[in-house]
């Protein structure tokens, strides 16, 4: 028997994608195709600009966070185009998001601590479904590391509004955890309290100093895109699978505009709070 998630990961007005859905995901085959092609002309585009012309390093260290079941390796192709556009990129160090959220979440915020504290400054936080829900939960504790977050299909309004694929995975996870072996999601981790406290806090308001944006696909065969949409974003729509996010051009190019435009909004806060000029 499946566990029982619980109830309050899936309030009214949300739904689990069709069982079909997940055929939506085939796409991501193409998704790849189209990062190499495309990552192979920005190569080569680059490769043509003299060094002195391609900019200094834009913004703040961007940290990037990977979903439910995947590791750091899942963001490593827009990890690099970012560097590309002149970003510090950061790993979380999350080499499989299979265990306990809370102590996920615990970890990833000592680790932004270090990178602030070694950066001298805030980070920006990209993460992909899960890993989106942390960045925010981390957003809400924690403004004084964190100046702006950009989720990736993250059902932050409705963590169990998932593919029935989901689910089983879970479940797996669950019996694994059972029987003994350590570093997997407990039962707690989806129906009881440390459930209950991860979506309480990822529901709290951002602090004004963060800026939030909420990308999603209404091609989603995973979760529904509807629970992606955080009332507290700017949310940004784009054309990709659940999991081809993580490698689609077009997302990726999203999320560089995302983190510009934080770069910016972030500025116009300082000036305003009279911090720089």
């Amino acid at each position: 028997m499946a566990p029982t998630l619980g109830t309050f990961l899936h309030p009214d007005g949300f739904d689990r994608p069709r069982v079909v859905a997940v055929l939506r995901e085939g796409s991501v085959v193409g998704e790849a195709g189209r990062h190499l092609a495309w990552a192979a002309g920005d190569r080569r585009q680059r490769r043509g600009t003299p060094y002195a012309s391609r900019g200094a390093l834009r913004g703040e260290p961007v940290v990037l966070v990977p979903g439910f079941l995947a590791g750091d390796l899942s963001l490593l192709p827009m990890a690099r185009a970012l560097r590309r556009r002149g970003y510090r990129t950061y790993r979380s160090s999350i080499n499989a998001n299979i265990g306990c959220t809370r102590v996920a979440a615990a970890e990833l915020e000592a680790r932004l601590e270090s990178i602030a504290h070694r950066r001298g400054s805030r980070v920006q936080v990209v993460g992909h479904s899960l890993g989106g829900m942390l960045a925010r939960g981390l957003a809400v504790r924690r403004p004084d590391l964190v100046s702006g977050i950009v989720t990736l299909g993250s059902p932050m309004l409705a963590p169990a509004a998932h593919h029935a694929s989901l689910t089983a995975s879970v479940d797996v996870l669950v019996r694994l955890s059972r029987a003994g072996v350590p570093g997997l999601m407990a039962e707690d981790c989806v129906a009881g309290t440390c459930a209950r406290t991860s979506f309480e806090e990822s529901r709290e308001p951002v602090p004004e100093a963060v800026a939030f944006s909420a990308v999603y696909s209404r091609r989603d065969g995973i979760v529904d895109w509807r629970a992606c949409v955080d009332p507290q974003a700017q949310a940004v729509e784009v054309r990709a699978s659940h999991v081809g996010m993580a490698i689609d051009p077009r997302v990726i190019e999203a999320v560089a505009a995302a983190l510009v435009r934080h770069r910016d909004l972030a500025s116009v806060v300082e000036v305003d709070r009279g911090e720089s000029a």
